[in-house]
């Protein structure tokens, strides 16, 4: 048992996942969500499962052994970073999580808080990023910021520097999957090609990172280069060659999926090729 539950941490995380977990489930219980989930249960179940899958993506990604390894070895740490980049944002999204974390809400707050961010003026940055192009922008370059080899050793060198890498790749994937997955309310619809183009987009960024990592013929982050062993006795190039490798095939996962998903709704008979007819299954609100 001790094997087992070794090197689990307690994550800053955890508040958030138990909070948003929390509002979920008493979101779902209003009579108005009951009733809705009644009509259409199925595809409720599934998508409370999509969010609470996500939710355990990221206790795995930032608490379980995986956390404790990154530190040892490049590709874990790389996985941990494709996890909270294009695993748990779209789980989550798919959950639909707004109008049920919303209704956990005192009406009261709801009012309040609604008006605050349609109107206000010190809100309008944050409306600005949740457009799609500044959100698809954000994305990969915070993606592509943070593995450049001094800013990746800042992270191993402290821990909030480290925290706050984490937190925004998991809510700049929220932004940027929330066009793709389309969870509502708030949202700007994109149509299927610029769609396709987003998730096509960052998916090749992505490789011109695995692909660097994999074809460089020195490892590039100290950290990695300076430990005196690793867990299998790789080499630091191996361990860097691998890391490549994590990002260019687990880290396409997501959005070969987000593509066929796009490409089989194009090829439907009934497809509005505006964009802003229904949208596919793995895609819609």
């Amino acid at each position: 048992m001790g094997a087992v539950t070794a090197h689990w941490s307690w994550d800053p995380s955890l508040i958030y996942v138990a909070v948003a977990g929390l509002m979920y489930l008493v979101g779902g219980l209003r009579p108005g969500t009951s009733r809705r989930r009644q009509a259409r249960r199925r595809e409720d179940l599934l998508r409370e499962l999509s969010f609470v899958a996500g939710l355990l993506t990221i206790v795995i990604a930032l608490d379980s052994p995986i956390d404790y390894y990154s530190e040892q070895l490049f590709w874990v740490h790389m996985s941990q970073h494709i996890i909270l980049l294009t695993v748990s944002p779209p789980l989550i999204l798919f959950g639909r999580p707004w109008p049920r974390m919303w209704q956990a809400l005192p009406l009261g707050v709801r009012a309040s808080v609604g008006r605050t961010l349609a109107g206000a003026r010190w809100t309008a940055p944050l409306r600005l990023i949740a457009r799609p192009a500044p959100a698809f922008v954000l994305f990969n370059a915070n993606m592509l910021a943070w593995h450049i080899p001094a800013a990746y050793n800042l992270t191993l060198s402290h821990q909030w520097i480290h925290n706050t890498e984490h937190a925004l790749f998991f809510f700049t994937g929220l932004l940027f999957w929330a066009h793709i997955v389309d969870p509502g309310p708030l949202r700007q619809r994109l149509n299927w090609y610029w769609r396709a183009a987003s998730v096509t987009g960052s998916m090749i960024l992505g490789w011109i990172l695995a692909i660097l990592l994999v074809l460089v013929s020195t490892p590039l982050y100290p950290h990695y280069a300076h430990l005196i062993s690793r867990p299998g006795g790789i080499s630091a190039l191996t361990d860097q060659q691998i890391a490549g490798g994590m990002m260019w095939v687990p880290g396409s996962v997501a959005y070969s999926i987000a593509l066929l998903a796009i490409f089989s709704r194009w090829a439907s008979p009934d497809s509005e090729l505006s964009g802003r007819g229904p949208a596919p299954a793995l895609v819609r609100s």
